[in-house]
């Protein structure tokens, strides 16, 4: 489904005007820090996904928020970390990070058992932390460049480069992908998981994202500014890196 979204999306850029090149030297140097040459494309596709978002996702956060409690919720953000944790394992290996893979590999065994099935952080509790990893990163490491922005409908902010790295990551390094075909749901199980993390993500960014939706100029603007700056801290990896960037694309870096 998110692949379907991410060619759909690409096609359309090849279809759509892009934004002009400023002439001025600040101008072009702003351009090239955006790197948003899609613009006018990208601010519809985010106008779709706002009014979606209004009329949609949002009220089922909502619901989410109120029907479970915050220790609920917090079990089922611990358990949705935790059966991602093969995948960022893979890509621990694949950009040579062979002490974060340990920690991760650590991470899943006392989750997944002393934790009971990951529904509890006990190994953050024992000093293994959670680690970063996905394919888009490890593309990132071996020198791929990222693209343009782009705003994807339904799913957000991404890039060519992490769309085919969440292609991926979802079609090849997901062992339960390949679990779910064997027993011939691949597709139930795989969305099922998606909404219930984007519910569970979206209920959590309702303040910070109305907060910065009223204190904005520019929404849009705002938006891919804090987009860009997480993605760059998750990108930049070692101890030093992990000290000082956040990990929640919702935790505003300026803070």
């Amino acid at each position: 489904m998110r692949r379907r979204l991410l060619c759909l999306v690409l096609a359309c850029a090849a279809l759509s005007g892009c934004t002009t090149v400023p002439t001025d030297p600040a101008g072009q140097a702003q351009f090239k820090a955006n790197n948003d040459p899609l613009e006018p494309m990208n601010r519809r596709i985010f106008a779709f996904n706002e009014f979606m978002d209004r009329i949609l996702i949002r009220p089922l956060a909502e619901g989410y928020g109120h029907v479970l409690s915050q220790w609920e919720r917090d079990a089922i953000r611990h358990f949705l970390d935790n059966i991602n944790e093969p995948v960022v394992f893979a890509n621990d290996l694949l950009q040579d990070r062979l002490n974060d893979a340990v920690v991760t590999a650590g991470r899943f065994v006392v989750n997944t058992t002393v934790g009971i099935a990951g529904f509890r952080d006990v190994a953050k509790k024992n000093r293994l932390p959670r680690q970063s990893g996905d394919f888009g990163q490890t593309l990132s490491i071996w020198g791929f460049g990222e693209g343009p922005y782009l705003i994807i409908p339904l799913l957000g902010p991404s890039s060519p480069r992490d769309g085919v790295g969440l292609g991926v990551d979802v079609y090849v390094l997901d062992p339960y992908h390949y679990l779910a075909q064997e027993y011939h749901y691949p597709g139930a199980i795989s969305i099922s998981r998606e909404i219930l993390d984007g519910l569970d993500q979206r209920q959590r960014a309702i303040e910070p994202l109305d907060e910065m939706k009223h204190e904005a100029v520019d929404y849009y603007a705002s938006f891919r500014s804090l987009y860009r700056q997480n993605r760059a801290a998750e990108l930049r990896v070692g101890p030093a890196a992990k000290n000082a960037a956040p990990t929640d694309f919702y935790d505003d870096p300026g803070k």
